[in-house]
């Protein structure tokens, strides 16, 4: 075989085995706890009012057989995104692995991504705020988190969840998935059959949330029944 028929090969086999990374929500385990949110928090350095990672609690049921459920939500890392659609400046992009990601050099502040946004997953922050009242100064903490964040995020831009990408490349999971003391997140590859993940969701009949929008997302939920 020429050496040049080897690469070849070799790149068709390399882009035909990229993993499409996804994940699995467990709400009979999830017993909304938050470590999740501050996990995220803590890892992405998210200003005040900001969660990549958020959950959401509602009542499920009739009275007096009624039940108090979380809902955890983050980007759904859609396989057709209305986000990346909208984007004037291709700032909104989609890797080989299927996260979406924002290029914050790119990204103009437009917000248009924020609102096309079906599952409300995305921030723009022109300022990072004190968690503390107004008149007092940044924490030192406040300014190391500060800084962080806009070396990672920017500022003024659009920003979301990536599944902690940096995590992620160098072999280890999303700070949410390490996180969870239920183990209700499993995090994987989905173009694998037999990953735990693609089990779990065939097993356990995982679905997405609002299939009707066509976004085709990238986070399965695992429904009480």
């Amino acid at each position: 075989m020429s050496k040049v028929a080897d690469k070849t090969e070799k790149k068709v086999r390399s882009e035909s085995t990229m993993p499409q990374f996804g994940m699995v929500i467990d709400l009979k385990r999830c017993y909304g706890c938050y470590s999740c949110s501050m996990a995220c928090k803590t890892a992405n350095h998210t200003p005040p009012n900001v969660f990549w990672a958020r959950v959401l609690m509602s009542e499920v049921g009739t009275y007096p057989n009624t039940v108090r459920q979380a809902l955890p939500m983050l980007c759904m890392q859609c396989e057709e995104p209305s986000c990346m659609e909208v984007c004037p400046t291709g700032a909104t992009q989609q890797m080989d692995d299927g996260i979406v990601i924002v290029d914050k050099d790119k990204c103009m502040g437009c917000k248009y991504c924020v609102m096309a946004c079906p599952y409300g997953s995305r921030y723009s922050v022109e300022k990072w705020e004190s968690y503390f009242p107004d008149g007092l100064d940044l924490t030192p903490l406040e300014e190391f988190q500060k800084k962080a964040w806009e070396e990672k995020s920017g500022v003024g831009v659009a920003t979301k969840c990536d599944f902690c990408r940096e995590k992620i490349t160098d072999g280890d999971e999303p700070a949410c998935v390490q996180a969870c003391p239920a183990k209700a997140r499993t995090f994987g590859d989905l173009s694998d059959p037999d990953s735990e993940i693609s089990i779990l969701i065939k097993k356990e009949r995982g679905q997405v949330l609002n299939p009707e929008f066509g976004n085709k997302p990238k986070v399965y939920y695992l429904f009480p029944r």
